[in-house]
């Protein structure tokens, strides 16, 4: 059974769903939800950044352990947005981040459309595989493990 949702979570919806908050939450939406299996989300990546004052402020460059984490917040709103009785209740921690590697440099302008997909998921930890892609080319990729506070 296909649980797609054709929806549009906002930055009031999603920060429903995450505890993150400015300037610690690095998506902007997410576009596409099928639950308990996969979920694309977006970041608009603004010169604007608070990391940009410091990381290559003569070429600004995202840093990569933040789009690791664009992928992992993009990773609990799927948890949560799928498991309803978690929302306001309980967060979703990284626990592990494996074969990560950055192909290329997110710098302002790019859009980064985050593709995450559970691997796996017994009890409160789950294994997902993220791609950043900007203009459809691979920007990074990860996998990486989660566990939801108990």
């Amino acid at each position: 059974m296909n649980n797609s949702k054709n929806i549009a979570l906002n930055y009031h919806e999603i920060i429903n769903l995450i505890p993150h908050r400015y300037p610690f939450l690095f998506i902007d939406r997410v576009e596409e939800i099928i639950e308990n299996e996969s979920a694309i989300g977006i970041k608009n990546v603004s010169i604007n950044e608070n990391f940009f004052i410091g990381h290559f402020p003569e070429y600004p460059v995202m840093p990569g352990v933040l789009i690791v984490e664009a992928l992992a917040q993009t990773a609990a709103c799927l948890v949560s947005y799928s498991n309803k009785s978690l929302q306001k209740q309980k967060a979703v921690y990284l626990t592990s981040i494996e074969n990560t590697k950055f192909k290329k440099m997110t710098t302002p302008g790019n859009i980064l459309k985050l593709y995450v997909k559970v691997m796996s998921s017994r009890k409160n930890f789950y294994k997902f595989s993220g791609t950043a892609y900007s203009q459809d080319e691979i920007m990074a990729y990860a996998y990486f493990s989660a566990m939801i506070q108990s």
